[in-house]
């Protein structure tokens, strides 16, 4: 008889309740199988927290799921802020330690800087109130956001960050993160891949896209993430041209944060033809996580 092989459907990019997700590191990876994910790297914010119980419940409901070492860590490059995600490196490497702990201490001052001005609005208990939608997990402005829904400031997430958390806004902050290169090189001393997350999403002119990408390329950056549950038309093939150009690898990833109607755990992830997918390129992406 011939054997059938499947082949695997990965989902690059999710987040738990370690950063602005809403599901626990259990909820995801049991919906990620449910959904026939069969690689999936949990990328929260500048945090790994959720990954040690992610392999747990991997290993105790006996899931066919390989699970990869993520983060997305948050970059500044020339006044923007971009996202990194990084993907099979150890966790517990000294490199990738130093460079989050100094991104929780960025993230923390950023938190009390917002809950400050969000008080000189009338808008007292910000930062509790965050704490508290944040739980155990990294404070992010998804977390005031949940917090000023809940006093009824707003109705959606995205309303509060209009209205309260965009930039001129309120609660507006400008982020202190780290440059780009510094992501990259931390990723890579710890044995990982750096990846420009969500590229379309920065509201970048087509040039200065361009220069993100040629900057990442010329550091060393490894690959882009090029597809996503929802994109605007035309867009996936346009971003596949850009990995070409730039001799980038190809990503995927849903960047789920919580269950809804139109994203979802390896919903619609396919690539175009003619990239190379980052785990062809990277074969160790397709192994057990590291650590």
């Amino acid at each position: 008889m011939t054997e059938i092989v499947r082949a695997n459907i990965y989902d690059l990019h999710t987040h738990t309740q370690a950063s602005d997700g809403l599901l626990s590191a259990q909820e995801l990876v049991l919906r990620a199988s449910a959904r026939g994910v069969t690689v999936l790297a949990i990328t929260d914010h500048d945090t790994t927290a959720a990954l040690e119980e992610a392999q747990t419940a991997i290993t105790a409901h006996n899931l066919d799921l390989t699970l990869i070492s993520g983060v997305e860590i948050s970059t500044l490059w020339e006044n923007h802020e971009i996202h990194i995600v990084g993907l099979g490196f150890d966790p517990r490497h000294p490199a990738m330690v130093t460079l989050l702990q100094e991104q929780v201490q960025r993230r923390d001052a950023r938190a009390e800087m917002i809950a400050e001005r969000l008080a000189k609005a009338g808008i007292d208990g910000a930062l509790i109130g965050a704490k508290e939608e944040a739980g155990d997990g990294q404070i992010t402005r998804a977390h005031f956001a949940r917090y000023l829904i809940r006093l009824g400031k707003a109705e959606t997430m995205a309303q509060v960050f209009k209205n309260y958390l965009a930039r001129g806004k309120t609660g507006y902050v400008p982020a202190q993160w780290c440059s780009i290169l510094a992501a990259v090189q931390a990723i890579h001393q710890a044995g990982g891949i750096a990846v420009v997350a969500h590229p379309a999403r920065y509201q970048l002119s087509t040039k200065w896209l361009k220069r993100l990408l040629a900057y990442f390329a010329e550091i060393g950056g490894d690959a882009m993430e090029v597809a996503q549950c929802q994109q605007a038309p035309n867009e996936r093939q346009q971003l596949a041209q850009y990995a070409l150009d730039y001799a980038l690898s190809a990503s995927l990833g849903s960047d789920f944060h919580q269950p809804c109607a139109w994203i979802e755990l390896g919903r619609k992830l396919w690539l175009p033809k003619d990239v190379i997918p980052v785990w062809e390129k990277f074969p160790a992406l397709a192994a057990p996580m590291r650590g």
